[in-house]
């Protein structure tokens, strides 16, 4: 059995890991760090200590009623990708732990659109 990076326990929702397949779970949140466990493999867990925790990605859609994804960005291993049954009661509580500046809100895709343009404009006009 897998032993807790937590000594307190603040929530514990039902979730999803998008590491590759989706898997399902159980997100457990406290004083130490952030936590997935997988319901159905119990060596399949993910464990995040606040430390590590460089920033919180957030993706928002029709303007803040809905977010269907947040992932969190570690200074070493990259982004791991979750969603929940209530997001927004999630991020209240990460919210005190890593500071609010931290979290941020994801491109939508027009603005990756219009990035990829202008980044190709510009290049070509180097190129002349």
């Amino acid at each position: 059995m897998v032993e807790s990076l937590n000594t307190k326990v603040e929530l514990v929702i039902k979730g999803n890991s998008h590491l590759g397949m989706t898997d399902y779970g159980q997100i457990m949140i406290g004083d130490r760090g952030f936590e997935f466990y997988d319901e159905r493999n119990a060596r399949n867990y993910i464990q995040i200590p606040w430390v590590e925790v460089e920033s919180v990605v957030v993706s928002v859609m029709f303007k803040g009623r809905w977010i269907p994804r947040y992932a969190l960005k570690t200074k070493k291993n990259g982004m791991y990708s979750f969603s929940s049954k209530d997001p927004k009661r999630v991020l209240r509580v990460v919210r005190q732990h890593v500071k609010p500046e931290k979290i941020v809100r994801s491109l939508t895709f027009f603005d990756v659109v219009k990035r990829a343009l202008k980044g190709k404009n510009r290049d070509n006009y180097l190129k002349k």
